[in-house]
């Protein structure tokens, strides 16, 4: 039974567009989805390989690009318990805790903020969690981060109290008297501090990968769009078999 097909020329010649349009998106989707899966295993792979110095064999610090993000890194130094900051946000479960930020001075003599991990509401003031203040000569191993600049509406900081709400390097920095060697914050690994607190080990890598799903809308659309042409085209009369 042969099939007789009249197409509307205008209408076909919108459809095609159209569904080109969304086949591309679907592509496009595709795409990232790909990039989205090797930037995901490129940051594991970075966060577990062996530990870079920070200020190398030669004492030079450790370059600061943005390849560098989620390197796991070691420096050795001390910390400057001084001038700690305290960032206010949100723990597992969503409860209320501070993350505890200290300038460390490496042996080479370069400064960088050590964000030693949280610490619950009540154990904010370092006298409540003494063992944790750790004093001369130490190793930290931790991830290479680039964090956020603070949004629209992050409230101010409480100067008073050493509080924030995001953690903004130039502001600490310069509220704190220090000059960075670089503008990031190496997150502590989860090596336990004398007496439990802070609390390391809280590097969390959340980076939606939603493509899939988009791709699969923008196919069914153009799909579904081709479905629509060729039903209104047989009530049309324009698509028979005979």
């Amino acid at each position: 039974m042969p099939l007789r097909f009249r197409p509307y020329p205008g209408f076909t010649i919108a459809v095609a567009i159209m569904t080109a349009i969304l086949i591309g998106l679907g592509v496009w989707q595709v795409e990232r989805l790909h990039w989205k899966l090797n930037l995901i295993a490129t940051m594991d792979r970075k966060m577990h390989a062996a530990p870079v110095a920070v200020d190398g064999g030669a004492g030079a610090p450790f370059a600061w690009v943005p390849e560098h993000d989620y390197a796991r890194v070691s420096l050795s130094g001390r910390f400057d318990n001084a001038k700690e900051t305290y960032v206010f946000t949100t723990g597992p479960g969503g409860s209320p805790v501070y993350h505890v930020l200290t300038p460390f001075m490496t042996d080479a003599g370069h400064v960088y903020l050590v964000d030693r991990g949280m610490v619950p509401m009540e154990k904010r003031d370092p006298a409540t969690r003494a063992e944790g203040q750790i004093e001369g000569e130490t190793h930290v191993t931790g991830i290479w981060r680039t964090p956020d600049e603070p949004g629209l509406f992050t409230p101010s900081p409480d100067l008073v109290h050493h509080v924030w709400y995001a953690r903004d390097l130039k502001a600490i920095a310069a509220a704190d008297r220090i000059a960075l060697a670089a503008p990031v914050v190496i997150e502590a690994d989860a090596t336990i501090n004398p007496g439990g607190w802070p609390k390391g080990g809280q590097t969390v890598v959340d980076l939606p990968n939603n493509h899939l799903s988009y791709a699969i809308t923008w196919f069914g659309l153009a799909a579904g769009l081709i479905g629509v042409y060729l039903a209104y085209h047989a009530s049309k009369g324009r698509l028979t078999w005979t």
